[in-house]
């Protein structure tokens, strides 16, 4: 796929990205619910996770030539993009973290949480990356008013995972008796997704920020480094959740 499209084709490649990470979510399930292969689990996870980084984060950004004029923007927006995804690998190595602790404190168990639940806030986080993707598509072919309602769209479903986790997964979590301090798998459950939670907030915060900017017509279809910085953090609170979703709901025999 050219990585020089326009704006119908750039629109037409982020449908087939989705429709694979939908069909390969959907696959992940059906694999946990019938003979829940952990091996399968993970090869799953970590295509997810490529298509995420090449198609959405656009990775391959970080090897295109830069404006050898310190002063130009496109200078910039290099130094500025190499810098993002420094402190995003920085960040991951947190949340790697989170993960081991997670494999090696409960191993092939998991707690007893809501399936169909977590389904749902999956779902509603992959479709936020579907229209955050839009958005930044829209932005870059110089569509502001595509980019805004875009835009609005990710942060509604965005400000939905937020709820549906927080307001609802933790107080159902709670009554059945699974709290930060019940033992081992409550606590390695509210680490996890309170840690996630509040990037998934901060990303809503980065979100208003850049559509307020839009309204102002700070961004123009050659100079938009914040949506792109924005985009690529969001879509990376996705990756993210694409290894703790089966981690914590899928992987495992129920404690």
């Amino acid at each position: 796929m050219s990585h020089h499209q326009n704006k119908s084709a750039a629109y037409g490649q982020g449908m087939v990205i989705f429709i694979y990470l939908a069909a390969l979510t959907a696959l992940e399930y059906f694999i946990a619910v019938t003979f829940n292969a952990v091996s399968i689990l993970v090869v799953v996870a970590l295509i997810k996770a490529a298509l995420v980084m090449y198609y959405y984060m656009h990775i391959y950004k970080l090897n295109e030539d830069s404006d050898d004029d310190i002063h130009s923007y496109a200078y910039k927006t290099g130094t500025n993009r190499l810098g993002l995804w420094l402190f995003l690998l920085s960040d991951a190595f947190v949340f790697a973290g989170l993960l081991t602790t997670r494999i090696n404190l409960l191993g092939l168990t998991r707690p007893h949480l809501n399936q169909i639940l977590g389904l749902a806030v999956t779902a509603l986080l992959l479709i936020s990356s579907f229209f955050m993707n839009r958005a930044e598509t829209a932005m870059t072919h110089g569509d502001k008013k595509g980019f805004i309602t875009n835009a609005l769209i990710t942060l509604v479903l965005g400000l939905g995972f937020l709820l549906g986790v927080v307001a609802v997964e933790w107080p159902l979590a709670a009554a059945e008796g699974l709290t930060a301090s019940s033992g081992t798998a409550g606590a390695v459950f509210y680490m996890l997704t309170g840690m996630h939670a509040f990037h998934v907030f901060t990303g809503l915060i980065f979100l208003l920020v850049i559509i307020n900017n839009a309204r102002k017509d700070v961004y123009s279809a050659d100079q938009h480094w914040g949506v792109e910085a924005a985009t690529v953090y969001w879509h990376f609170v996705d990756l993210v959740w694409i290894f703790f979703y089966p981690a914590l709901y899928l992987i495992g025999k129920l404690l």
